[in-house]
């Protein structure tokens, strides 16, 4: 029987396969991109936030985006609970499912057991981001000065690609517009070109949410990371750096880590928390190289080297090879029954 069309493409899927188990698979990741000296991002110290949502409002408000009701009751609110095409950024809160609900009035704050700790929700401007690399059109780009990742829907051709690729679930579809678009934190960037700060960062009264250089970003969190908890600390509020009145409150039972530092090769949202981050939502069995660097890395390797061509070339001999002897065979074989009838008669 003839080679069908599923057959031949787990023969190519093998062989393909096959070439790249030849050798490790790390030795056809390509480089991964490096921060821009002048990346500027954003510190969120999970401990500072107090959950007023001061941030959500000035964001909407910023980009125009509409309200959003989660119920037939919530009509006069404002009420998201995740991020949508509605929605860019969003405060939500971690509770221990192990304490009754009758005991909720007791819950410690920025404490795993027995506690809760507020998480802010919008897109992390990776380092080496998966959406702009699974873009077909370039409607994700990654600045080369700031490193924001914006995305400009004059290009975009909706095929989704970036919601399927970002491992923060970031990107979001506006599935009920008839001509929906992607939507995602854009950092403000039309404020910063103005000089003006992120809007979420602008209204946090606590400097939960700080703004500034990648780079001094870091280093305000590991001098946090360095002092004792318990001991008094002046928490800079709006920009890093800045004139505006600082926040002075106790340093807490940090996690001894900043996430964003190293994870899928970085980010330039950094984070601090008192509780382990995977509680908060963030991905934290991941690898510290984007996943670009591999996808494209055996992209590059596969026409590079001419293995795709190769390996597709080899499975269309093999099934022309393969139907030649099955039709010799076949005609032999009615050659062979034609003999046996003429012998008969």
């Amino acid at each position: 029987m003839a080679l069908n069309r599923r057959d031949f493409l787990k023969l190519s899927a093998a062989g393909v396969g096959g070439a790249l188990c030849t050798g490790n698979a790390q030795a056809v990741q390509r480089e991964p991109k490096k921060l821009p000296p002048d990346a500027v991002g954003m510190l969120y110290d999970s401990t500072l936030c107090i959950g007023c949502k001061a941030c959500m409002s000035a964001c909407k408000a910023a980009n125009g985006m509409p309200p959003e009701q989660t119920g037939e009751t919530d009509l006069m609110w404002d009420t998201p609970l995740e991020l949508s095409g509605k929605t860019i950024n969003v405060i939500k809160v971690y509770r221990d499912e192990t304490v009754p609900a009758s005991a909720q009035e007791t819950l410690v704050k920025d404490q795993e057991q027995n506690g809760y700790a507020f998480m802010k929700r919008h897109c992390l401007h990776c380092v080496d981001p998966s959406c702009v690399s699974a873009c077909p059109v370039s409607a994700m780009t990654k600045d080369p000065l700031t490193g924001i990742v914006e995305h400009h829907a004059n290009r975009c051709i909706g095929c989704r690609y970036c919601v399927y690729s970002c491992p923060f679930g970031v990107p979001k579809y506006e599935y009920n517009e008839a001509f929906g678009q992607i939507q995602k934190c854009q950092f403000c960037a039309h404020l910063q070109a103005k000089g003006e700060l992120p809007a979420c960062c602008d209204v946090c009264p606590t400097g939960a949410t700080l703004f500034g250089k990648v780079r001094d970003l870091q280093a305000e969190a590991e001098r946090r990371l360095g002092k004792q908890p318990g001991e008094t600390y002046v928490f800079p509020r709006g920009k890093l750096g800045g004139d505006r009145p600082p926040h002075e409150a106790r340093i807490p039972e940090y996690r001894k880590e900043i996430y964003g530092d190293k994870e899928l090769g970085g980010t330039q949202i950094l984070y601090m928390a008192g509780v382990p981050f995977d509680k908060l939502g963030l991905p934290t069995n991941v690898p510290n190289y984007g996943y670009p660097t591999l996808s494209e890395g055996i992209q590059h390797m596969l026409y590079k080297w001419m293995i795709a061509p190769a390996v597709l070339l080899g499975g269309l001999a093999y099934v022309v090879r393969r139907n030649t002897k099955q039709q010799h065979e076949a005609e032999g074989q009615s050659g062979s029954d034609t003999s046996s009838e003429g012998e008969e008669s």
